[in-house]
C-alpha cells in the first residue's frame, strides 16, 4: 500500500509541474506578440506624391499590427467610388472643394479626416516660353473638373491675364470671365491629360501631382505658381478621406497620427523642395 501511495503522489507532482510549465510558456508567448489584432487598411492614392508619402508610414503602422495596402490610381473618380463602395477604406489624392463637388454630383457620403499637404498649381510653358510673350488669341489648357478649373482661372486672374466675376469664386468657369484683353482661348481637358498635351497649346495650368509625374517641378519649371501662404493653400490642402461613419476607426486614427508626424514633414520638405508643402 505504501508503494502505491508513493506512486500516486509522484504522478500528482509530475502533473502539477507540467501544468506550471505550460502556464509559464503561455505567458512568455503573450509577451512577444504585437499589441492588438492584425488589421489591413486599404487606401487609394495618386502615385505622386501621395503614394510616395504613404510609403513613409507603412513601417510605423506595421509596429501597431496594421498593414497599409496602397493602391495607386491615375484618375480622380475611381478612388472615391472605391471608398464609397467599400473596396477601399480611405483615399488620399484630392482637396476639399473637389470632395464637396464629388459628393454633390454623385450622392456619395465621403468625409475629410485630415489635411496633409498642399500642391501649388502652376502655369507651364508650351508653345509660348514666357508669360510676357503670350500672343493674342493664345490657347491655355486648364483642368475640366469644376473646382480645379476655377482654381486655374483664379491663378490666371492673379497674373493679370483675365478678370472674373467676383461672385463666381470656386465655381468659376470661362463663362465667368468679365475681361479678357488678349482674347485667350481655353482648352478644357482631364487633369491627367494636361502634361501630355503641353506642346499642343501655348500654356497649361497643371495640378502639381500630375506635373511631378511628368518630371515637371512646380518650384523650378512653372512660369508662375500659387503662393504657399495664400487662401488657396488652406482651401486646396490634400486630405485623407473615408466614408462617413469611419472617422473614428482605430486604424484610420493611427494612419492620421503617423502621416502627420515630424518624420513625414521632413520627408516632404526634403524630397519635394517646395513643390509639395506640408499642412500640419
Amino acid at each position: 500500500m505504501k508503494k502505491i501511495l508513493s506512486l500516486l503522489f509522484a504522478l500528482t507532482m509530475a502533473v502539477g509541474l507540467c501544468a506550471c510549465g505550460g502556464t509559464t510558456d503561455d505567458a512568455s508567448s503573450d509577451d512577444t506578440e504585437p499589441a492588438g489584432e492584425p488589421v489591413v487598411l486599404k487606401i487609394a492614392a495618386s502615385p505622386t506624391p501621395h503614394a510616395e508619402i504613404l510609403q513613409q508610414v507603412v513601417s510605423i503602422l506595421a509596429e501597431q499590427n496594421i498593414t497599409l495596402e496602397i493602391t495607386e490610381y491615375g484618375d480622380y473618380v475611381i478612388p472615391n467610388t472605391a471608398v464609397e463602395e467599400g473596396d477601399e477604406n480611405a483615399n488620399y489624392f484630392q482637396h476639399g472643394p473637389y470632395l464637396d463637388q464629388f459628393n454633390k454630383e454623385n450622392g456619395t457620403h465621403l468625409v475629410s479626416v485630415a489635411k496633409v499637404h498642399y500642391e501649388p498649381m502652376g502655369v507651364y510653358a508650351g508653345m509660348t516660353a514666357t508669360l510676357e510673350e503670350l500672343p493674342d488669341g493664345a490657347v491655355i489648357a486648364v483642368p475640366n473638373d469644376a473646382t480645379n478649373e476655377a482654381r486655374a482661372l483664379l491663378l490666371l486672374e492673379s497674373l493679370g491675364l483675365i478678370e472674373l466675376n467676383p461672385e463666381a469664386g470656386l465655381d468659376a468657369t470661362p463663362n465667368d470671365i468679365t475681361s479678357n484683353p488678349k482674347n485667350l482661348q481655353f482648352k478644357e481637358l482631364e487633369a491627367a491629360m494636361l502634361p501630355q498635351t503641353i506642346e499642343e497649346v501655348n500654356l497649361s495650368v497643371i495640378n502639381a501631382n500630375y506635373a511631378l509625374q511628368a518630371d515637371l517641378s512646380p518650384a523650378e519649371d512653372a512660369l508662375a505658381i500659387e503662393s504657399s501662404d495664400s487662401e488657396a493653400a488652406q482651401t486646396y490642402a490634400n486630405i485623407i478621406v473615408v466614408k462617413e461613419g469611419d472617422e473614428n476607426n482605430e486604424a484610420v486614427l493611427a494612419l492620421i497620427e503617423a502621416i502627420q508626424s515630424d518624420a513625414v514633414r521632413d520627408f516632404i520638405n526634403e524630397t519635394y523642395s517646395g513643390s509639395v508643402v506640408p499642412m500640419f
